[in-house]
């Protein structure tokens, strides 16, 4: 049987926990303590550490799921998660332009951890101010050849889809690895 261990990353409340949530096939362990910062407090709990969860593909795949926290205090977590990583997810509140600067940023840190293949998920597409998904490529600066996927965490088949994309990316790279 092949592990992948995928992370999941992006900022503070782009939607990380509940992505991994809504697709684990075992109970998340999860690093969730109380927000005390009253600059935080648009919901009660922040990953500290990380969340881990796990999906099985078919009889031969199984993915790992590694969800980091989004606060920068906490970005030390972010390159030990990162190891052994054949891939990655950048979480993007749609909600929120105003930390698409900071999404930028975490998606150049995890490139430099490695260089493996990654999507944008622009998540909350189902919100009424969510912003148009050829607008945040443009407000992200990314690449046409960047995977950039409509989103919603709580939606266990969506979650799949970016997952399926995302192991289309590492499966093409690895056949290319092997030409």
């Amino acid at each position: 049987m092949q592990t992948v261990k995928i992370v999941v990353t992006g900022p503070f409340n782009a939607g990380k926990t509940e992505f991994i949530q809504s697709v684990s096939e075992i109970d998340v362990v999860s690093t969730e303590r109380k927000i005390t910062s009253a600059a935080e407090k648009v919901k009660e709990n922040t990953t500290v550490a990380l969340d881990f969860g796990r999906i099985t593909v078919d009889d031969d795949l199984v993915l790992y799921l590694f969800g980091t926290p989004g606060q920068k205090r906490f970005d030390f977590m972010w390159e030990i998660l990162s190891e052994g990583m054949l891939g990655f997810v950048v979480m993007v509140d749609s909600t929120r332009p105003e930390t698409f600067r900071e999404a930028r940023t975490i998606l150049e840190t995890f490139r430099a951890y490695a260089p493996t293949p990654y999507v944008v998920a622009a998540n909350k597409q189902d919100c009424k101010d969510a912003w148009d998904i050829d607008d945040m490529r443009l407000a992200l600066r990314l690449d046409p050849k960047v995977k950039l996927l409509s989103c919603v965490a709580k939606d266990k088949e969506n979650v799949k889809k970016v997952l399926l994309e995302l192991l289309y990316s590492i499966l093409e790279e690895m056949g290319e690895g092997n030409s």
